[in-house]
């Protein structure tokens, strides 16, 4: 048991990085320490707020040992889509419908492989195995490795909008939200920095370098 937390950084702009850059930064996560490979590229009709683990194609890019060229769904279930179905993600259901394009080990291969996807025309994501818990920033942040901490690089062919804090499982309140097109998006079911909201720092040392300082953070939690 426990509550499962989806945060983002973003910019504070809805921008579109070019996709040099967008490469870029998925490699410099996993080359200092945010993040553990393999990883893995899909692109299609994504949903920047469907939950990473939870049956969204990001997840099952993730978990289920799918091949290159696989179509992946999110995954519906009865009970999710009765009441909710009118609503927006991440209180309604995501309906993502995406192609996993290359995954592998090597970090020089993912900008090869970026370079041959739909960029700007469908959505991407590049999703990586876990949080690099050999990084003792990861550990201290967390508290202790676990390695379902599944993070997600996204770049939007249009602007989506993620609320700034929110249950998933309660109503919609109205409060609010930030329209994003990159952003990155990992998940966590314990971590003592992030209960202040605060975001893990060595990941927002990397993407300010992108983003730029003026960084926004939020997250969803169900």
């Amino acid at each position: 048991m426990g509550i499962w937390t989806d945060a983002f950084i973003a910019p504070r702009e809805p921008v579109l990085l070019r996709p040099e850059a967008f490469g870029r930064l998925a490699v410099e996560l996993a080359r200092e320490r945010v993040v553990r490979t393999p990883w893995t590229l899909v692109a299609g009709r994504l949903c920047v707020n469907a939950s990473l683990n939870w049956g969204s194609v990001s997840g099952r890019a993730r978990w289920g040992k799918a091949s290159v060229g696989t179509l992946l769904r999110t995954e519906q279930f009865p009970w999710e889509t009765e009441d909710t179905d009118d609503e927006p993600p991440p209180w309604g259901p995501s309906h993502e419908e995406g192609r996993l394009l290359a995954t592998g080990d090597k970090l020089l291969d993912l900008p090869v492989a970026l370079r041959a996807a739909p960029y700007g025309d469908e959505d991407i994501a590049v999703v990586f195995a876990h949080m690099d818990f050999g990084n003792r920033a990861v550990t201290d942040y967390f508290r202790f490795e676990d390695n379902r901490t599944t993070l997600a690089c996204f770049a939007l062919a249009r602007p989506q909008n993620r609320p700034l804090s929110a249950n998933s499982l309660g109503d919609m309140d109205g409060g609010p939200m930030h329209q994003v097109r990159t952003c990155v998006v990992h998940t966590f079911k314990h971590a003592s920095g992030a209960s202040e909201g605060a975001p893990l720092p060595p990941l927002a040392s990397v993407t300010a370098r992108y983003f730029g300082p003026d960084q926004v953070n939020g997250r969803t939690y169900d």
